[in-house]
């Protein structure tokens, strides 16, 4: 059954909470500090709505549901897109099966008002006007307004929230009238080897000991290379190998091989070469390579037929030793 408050003589049915579990496993210190943000140690203290900053795949969601979890409250989730409205945001009018408009509240204001937690999920997706709804909610004041219901709405005093976004290109900038209500910012970073078998273990307990090896070593690697893949993508490679491995259990070779194979569906084909990849990403980014020629195109540096490869030295020794005997 829907449950539903009313405000300012305006009926609002409310938004089911999540009930996804969250475990969050290693970094303990950055769990620490989101959970200081949501503290209030005195009556005149207010919560913080901190930014979980990461390359996507890192655990910014987890980490925030765990916190939820850890404070017990009910935890609500929005995710943030492009074309997010401000009614989206706060409260949607829909018509109804006997012709009235009815208003329904977001996850984001049902936390507000049953004092719960919200995440606004890649909160740096989300355009400056959308924003702009919540600046009042981000401060000292802690309510919204409702255009499209014509209320006031004030948030709750058990009520947290915290914004994560992902440390890539694909974004929108965010104003800094908004930026600065977002703080502090905790930067997550991609978990040591131990850290990160347990969470592929804790995901995927029925994984090959072997499967699991080769997949942290992956990872490891690709993180000590400064590369994009995230625990997310192991998750993901490991859980379809396994699916193959299921299908044909005594294919002779089948662990590496269906690893193998499960890795260039999920990441390509160049996730097989990392040390190249890594290079190619450098150059790419205006590194400290040499820049690459025309040659670089069609064959590999090391290739007899490269350009650059051509003895140039010995013909030019071969000039000067025939103008020498002119």
């Amino acid at each position: 059954m829907i449950e539903h408050v009313e405000i300012g003589g305006v009926r609002l049915n409310l938004s089911q909470s999540d009930n996804s579990p969250g475990e969050w496993i290693g970094q303990r210190e950055v769990l620490k500090q989101l959970l200081a943000c949501w503290l209030v140690v005195d009556d005149k203290d207010q919560p913080l709505a901190p930014r979980l900053v990461g390359a996507p795949g890192i655990g910014k969601t987890t980490l925030a549901v765990a916190a939820g979890r850890v404070r017990q409250q009910e935890l609500y989730i929005y995710q943030c897109t492009a074309d997010t409205r401000p009614e989206d945001l706060l409260v949607t009018p829909v018509l109804a099966e006997d012709g009235q408009i009815k208003y329904h509240a977001s996850p984001l204001v049902t936390a507000m008002v049953r004092g719960g937690i919200c995440i606004l999920d890649e909160g740096n997706r989300m355009n400056e006007k959308s924003w702009a709804s919540l600046a009042p909610l981000l401060d000292h004041r802690r309510y919204v307004e409702s255009i499209v219901a014509g209320i006031s709405i004030h948030a709750h005093r058990d009520f947290r929230c915290a914004v994560t976004m992902n440390d890539d290109e694909s974004t929108f900038e965010i104003p800094d009238y908004i930026q600065s209500r977002l703080q502090p910012t905790l930067t997550l970073g991609h978990p040591n080897r131990d850290d990160e078998l347990a969470i592929l273990r804790y995901h995927l307990p029925f994984a090959e000991a072997e499967m699991l090896q080769l997949t942290v070593e992956f990872l490891q690697q690709s993180h000590d290379l400064n590369l994009d893949f995230s625990t997310r993508d192991g998750i993901n490679v490991l859980r379809y190998a396994m699916k193959r491995l299921a299908q044909d259990p005594s294919h002779p070779v089948g662990k590496d091989h269906f690893w193998q194979e499960a890795l260039i569906a999920c990441l390509g084909d160049e996730a097989l070469d990392l040390d190249r990849l890594a290079a190619r990403r450098q150059q790419t980014l205006g590194g400290s390579t040499l820049p690459m020629g025309l040659g670089d195109f069609f064959f590999n540096p090391q290739d007899p037929l490269h350009p650059d490869n051509d003895d140039d030295e010995d013909d030019d020794d071969d000039f000067e030793d025939e103008d020498d005997e002119i």
